[in-house]
């Protein structure tokens, strides 16, 4: 990508596509192109084919994506599958049918199989069953995967695909229906300490394991991939580092300074036992993360809830 190259960031109002925006500006690109949902609705054909149309984007971050943690994924099933699929199918076959020199997919790690070996690396990806909650996004994410692949294999298209781990950070959804653990679990230990609470229930038993991501990191690794890698491996990306959700919200409830107790809730489902990422190709690939956890959330508590 040259400084003046004309790029879409599809979804950019969202936590990955602003992360991404705020990236490409720090590094010199100006000349960007983005809607709103409002403005321009990605499950309409027509509508896109007609954007592409007109203003003949040279690259594209696909960062728009209808998302949410256990319980959305579980209650929106249909929409999570339906939005999805539509959103990809229409932005990645207009990028082709326009000439799009360079994409990249964001996908999701929970395209991987539930109970799959540790670290999972990329050539896990279709070897066993999905975590049942989520399978709806999955399938979809999965479908934009090879989607990328196999418009690269037929017309020669320079198509890739990055598999974030779980993210954080600023524009994060906070709501506690469908957000996903961290951001869930700083709202309520932070409104609990506002409220006097005695204590916090938390979803599941904390056994779980999850390795974290700050989302500008994941933006940073995506400049580098579009610059520099090209190929039909979707890379992870993550820290290669993981924490179990007993320790996180511990870990959380010490950042907000919290003092009450911290009540498990076993009869809510736990997901996935463990999910972390072999990060050993994109590590090859010359970029690795640079926020530690305690770092990243204490930033985004203080940002977000204390406005500094």
């Amino acid at each position: 990508m040259e400084l003046e190259s004309k790029i879409y960031v599809a979804g950019h109002n969202g936590m990955v596509g602003s992360a991404i925006l705020r990236a490409l500006t720090a590094k010199g690109y100006s000349n960007f192109i983005y809607k709103s949902s409002k403005e321009l609705d990605l499950t309409n054909q027509e509508a896109v084919k007609a954007f592409f149309s007109e203003e003949k984007p040279e690259y594209v971050f696909l960062a728009a994506a209808k998302v949410g943690g256990i319980e959305a994924n579980n209650t929106y099933r249909g929409q999570f599958l339906y939005e999805n699929l539509m959103i990809q199918n229409n932005v990645i076959h207009q990028s082709y049918v326009h000439g799009v020199k360079k994409l990249l997919f964001l996908a999701s790690s929970c395209i991987y199989p539930k109970f799959s070996q540790q670290p999972i690396k990329e050539d896990y990806l279709l070897t066993g069953v999905l975590e049942p909650t989520n399978e709806p996004y999955a399938i979809a994410k999965i479908a934009g995967v090879k989607l990328c692949e196999n418009y690269n294999r037929q017309y020669g298209c320079d198509f890739i695909s990055v598999m974030p781990t779980n993210l954080y950070g600023p524009n994060d959804n906070y709501d506690l229906k469908n957000s996903h653990v961290l951001p869930a679990l700083l709202r309520k230990f932070h409104e609990a300490k506002l409220n006097n609470n005695k204590n916090v229930e938390v979803w599941g038993t904390g056994s779980p394991k999850r390795e974290f991501l700050y989302v500008d990191d994941l933006a940073d690794a995506s400049l580098h991939l579009m610059r520099t890698y090209a190929g039909n491996i979707s890379v992870n990306v993550g820290t290669g580092v993981d924490i179990s959700i007993k320790d996180l919200a511990e870990l959380i409830k010490d950042i907000v300074g919290f003092n009450g107790d911290i009540i498990w809730n076993i009869d809510k489902p736990d997901g996935t036992p463990r999910k972390l990422l072999d990060v050993s190709l994109v590590e090859s690939l010359g970029w690795s993360h640079q926020v530690d956890l305690k770092d990243g959330i204490s930033k985004v508590y203080s940002q977000k809830f204390l406005n500094k």
